[in-house]
């Protein structure tokens, strides 16, 4: 989808958008001056009373300022949030693709509780991401909501052009955006804001591409594959691959174990972007490290998972693909900063070679872990690859995503993850960014107590806590032993990495792989890139 700003609307255009609310009730500024049409838009404001989400079509019958007119409900003035505008968004893009526009208009409203920047970016989110449809293994496209096409790599026009544009031919399904704003001093900030808006939005249609691939088409080396892909075709983005044997000879005992049951063997992807200050010709700014938990296929290993929903555990990629999706995204926005992207990357299956209850293995930190379930496997491959990343890179701040643990459905539910940290400064820069984007986090406690809870009378730790309490926690608690000072915040998005049975419903939000975390943290990455 091309997004753009404009300050008028098209002679001609297909379709004009403008948002109603109940408190209110009146049309928007469309500029209409036939009196039957601007009674039938008044009729159809007073029909829908603003009510959220509702959204009305009215032909004009070629009538100026376009042939159709679309009216959608925000609710409440005083109650309308970005995310709401994102969701309301969404549906007014997906109406434009089933009457099969070629472009469609958006109006900002004039009263409205944030700026036109904000308003504009969140009309953009919603408008690109709702257009994500995935039918790659469909050999008829039926072009319901949840089906359709893999979205494209989104490049910035050339020569100062104020649009996005996606690749053409093969989108041609796709309408395109115009965002109307009054002309004032700030459209280059709504522009740029819109700009920022759609590729962070690509980001997140891109993880939720590879995320849901089934498990015969996605293996660690296929992640691989497409981490390479990424770094050719990026500037200031280096990847990195370590493979079976080198993982064991340096020590990567948690990979190795997990990996070891499977023929397809384990893979450590690191991605390096260097976009950060410059002193001379060395590069002076710490580096950002973000470790994802990419197991292709979990079936619990010996310790099997039940047959009920086996098939969702393609979704325990979905920690790899989100840092995929920022390592991308950041580089293809040239951001200001230095950024590591740590993958560790297995299958866990049972097999003759699989690691099994009782064993004692050996972590890259050095600590040892009495393995009492191979279904706790997250945490084992995480914790060395977040031990790699603070001794390697030194950064100043280390993100971990990771689909971990059922028991944190059980606490949050689908639609927050949960959070746990370190370091109070960096666990409220994230609070910002999940208002900011509503991609929700809920922080829970880490102390003393839960540390012990995995102690093992023969080894370091053990991979599960005592019984079933705080099962979280437990797990945040043993990736906390493979960190020595450095600031840290640990996502468990078990629950809102995909769309499932209590997932609140959102017409950016398809089927599947919701690509949660990249608009998050490329919120706190911009922010923190102008710090």
């Amino acid at each position: 989808m091309n997004a753009r700003v404009a300050t008028n609307v098209k002679a001609g255009a297909e379709m004009l958008c403008g948002f109603v609310f109940t408190d209110t009730k009146t049309p928007p500024a469309f500029g209409i001056k036939d009196v039957d049409m601007s009674s039938m838009i008044k009729q159809s404001v007073s029909d829908m009373a603003g009510r959220s989400g509702r959204v009305a079509v009215i032909p004009t019958a070629s009538k100026k300022p376009a042939r159709r007119i679309l009216l959608a409900g925000l609710g409440r003035s005083d109650d309308v949030t970005p995310d709401l505008v994102r969701h309301v968004s969404g549906e007014i893009a997906k109406k434009a693709r089933e009457l099969n526009l070629g472009e469609f208009f958006v109006l900002v409203p004039s009263k409205i509780p944030f700026s036109q920047s904000v308003f504009a970016s969140a009309i953009t989110e919603g408008a690109v991401m709702s257009m994500y449809r995935f039918n790659k293994f469909k050999s008829v496209d039926d072009d319901e909501d949840d089906a359709g096409v893999v979205p494209k790599d989104l490049g910035f026009a050339e020569g100062g052009d104020t649009s996005t544009s996606r690749r053409s031919e093969e989108d041609a399904t796709e309408p395109n955006l115009a965002i109307v704003v009054d002309a004032s001093d700030s459209k280059n900030d709504v522009v740029d804001a819109v700009k920022t808006a759609a590729a962070v939005a690509d980001g997140n249609t891109f993880v939720r591409s590879v995320a849901n691939l089934p498990p015969n088409e996605c293996v660690p080396a296929t992640l691989a594959e497409v981490a390479q892909d990424i770094a050719k075709k990026t500037t200031n983005l280096k990847c990195t691959v370590i493979s079976k044997r080198d993982l064991k000879n340096k020590g990567f005992g948690g990979i190795t174990a997990v990996g070891q049951g499977s023929k397809n063997e384990p893979k450590l992807i690191i991605l390096e972007y260097k976009g950060g200050r410059r002193s001379g010709a060395i590069n002076k700014q710490k580096p950002i490290v973000l470790v994802g938990k990419a197991v292709t296929f979990d079936t619990g290993g010996i310790s099997l998972k039940p047959g009920e929903k086996m098939d969702e555990m393609k979704f325990d990629k979905c920690g790899g693909c989100t840092v995929l999706g920022i390592l991308k995204t950041a580089a293809e926005m040239k951001l200001k900063a230095n950024i590591v992207g740590i993958i560790p990357a297995v299958e866990n299956m049972p097999g003759g070679e699989s690691y099994r209850p009782g064993d004692i293995i050996t972590l890259y930190s050095g600590k040892t872990a009495e393995i009492l379930n191979t279904d706790a496997e997250g945490r084992l491959i995480l914790a060395d690859a977040l031990a790699y990343g603070e001794q390697h890179y030194k950064p100043r701040a280390i993100i971990d995503f990771a689909t971990l643990t059922g028991a944190c459905i059980i606490a949050l539910g689908n639609d927050v993850a949960g959070m746990v940290s370190n370091n109070l400064e960096l666990a409220d820069r994230m609070r910002e960014s999940s208002e900011r984007t509503a991609e929700a986090v809920w922080e829970l406690p880490l102390n003393r107590d839960y540390m012990d809870m995995i102690k093992s009378s023969v080894a370091d730790m053990r991979n599960l806590g005592i019984g079933r309490a705080a099962g979280t926690v437990t797990a945040a608690a043993f990736l906390r032993n493979a960190i020595d000072d450095t600031p840290w915040v640990h996502f468990d998005i078990a629950g809102v990495a995909w769309t499932q049975t209590a997932t609140k419903s959102r017409s950016y939000k398809s089927k599947g792989a919701t690509g949660f975390g990249v608009r998050l943290i490329m919120d706190y990455l911009l922010a923190s890139s102008e710090d």
